[in-house]
């Protein structure tokens, strides 16, 4: 009998240690998992990062295009310009004088205008309109025509 109760105790035990060696089991899977789903987490902020970074790349990348495009767009106007005045060929000296005149009679009698809308109306809107206008037109007109400064390298 003795044998009977060992027995059973044997199958007891041997179901209380396979049940308690399950629930360790589980554990240690669920810790696992944990770690794995942490060590995913940190795998997927790492490259949200570099796509940011990939991002941030393109984007200067992208903003020296357009610095490198408008520049040349700049010198092209600028080569337009002297082509524009080369092809004018031989001309008398008064002619020519008379269209480097142009846009500095035309810059007075804007400003002139400007000058008479000030004194003569008032309204604000207007006259903030016309010093506007007039201060946009001065500085597109000769804006860009100071001489730039020499890149020594």
């Amino acid at each position: 009998m003795a044998d009977i109760i060992g027995l059973g105790l044997d199958a007891v035990a041997g179901g209380v240690f396979g049940i308690i060696g399950t629930t360790l089991g589980r554990a240690a899977g669920y810790f696992e998992r944990q770690q794995s789903f942490k060590q995913e987490a940190l795998r997927w902020g790492h490259e949200y990062k570099l796509h940011e970074l990939q991002i941030l790349a393109k984007s200067q990348e992208t903003e020296m295009e357009l610095a490198l495009a408008g520049q040349q767009g700049s010198w092209e106007g600028l080569a337009a310009s002297i082509n524009a005045d080369a092809a004018l060929g031989a001309a008398s000296q008064w002619v020519i004088n008379t269209l480097r005149l142009v846009r500095p009679t035309l810059t007075l009698l804007l400003w002139l205008i400007t000058g008479w809308i000030f004194a003569v109306t008032q309204n604000g809107a207007i006259v903030e309109a016309a010093v506007f206008a007039a201060t946009a037109a001065t500085l597109w007109w000769f804006g860009d025509r100071a001489p730039k400064p020499m890149v020594k390298y």
